[in-house]
């Protein structure tokens, strides 16, 4: 990692996300979407189920959706940096700032191994969530 390379949005703001989308990427597909059933009856299944009114969906998506736009252009770097992308801090940062369109939130939900990729992410700068509030 460059020496002079910033991050704008704080750790332990990247942890409470990334916390949440170990929670998301946790759920499964929706089995029996007309169930009318009782929860308790089914053993609760249907909270490990992906929802579209899920509630961590819902957290994930309003903590991306309320960051300002440098940190979620730091978030998508984070991510991009994670998962191996061949480039420089500041490469990848331009090509996230340039890509930003308001749609952060709906790019980032649909990244597989989201979490595996930001805390990777924060492990090139030598940063943990180990200790922090958000991330176990």
């Amino acid at each position: 990692m460059e020496d002079d390379a910033k991050l704008t949005i704080p750790v332990e703001t990247v942890c409470y996300i990334i916390a949440k989308a170990r929670q998301f990427d946790a759920k499964d597909e929706v089995s029996d979407p007309d169930s009318g059933s009782n929860a308790t009856d089914d053993a609760m299944y249907d909270v490990l189920e992906d929802h579209a009114d899920d509630p961590v969906r819902a957290e994930l998506a309003s903590a991306i959706w309320a960051l300002n736009e440098d940190e979620q252009i730091d978030l998508v770097t984070l991510t991009w940096l994670g998962r191996g992308d061949d480039e420089t801090w500041d490469a990848l940062r331009a090509q996230a700032a340039q890509a930003h369109n308001g749609r952060t939130g709906s790019y980032l939900l649909g990244v597989p191994l989201l979490a595996d990729y930001l805390q990777a992410g924060l492990d090139c700068f030598g940063l943990s969530c180990t200790g922090l509030q958000g991330e176990e």
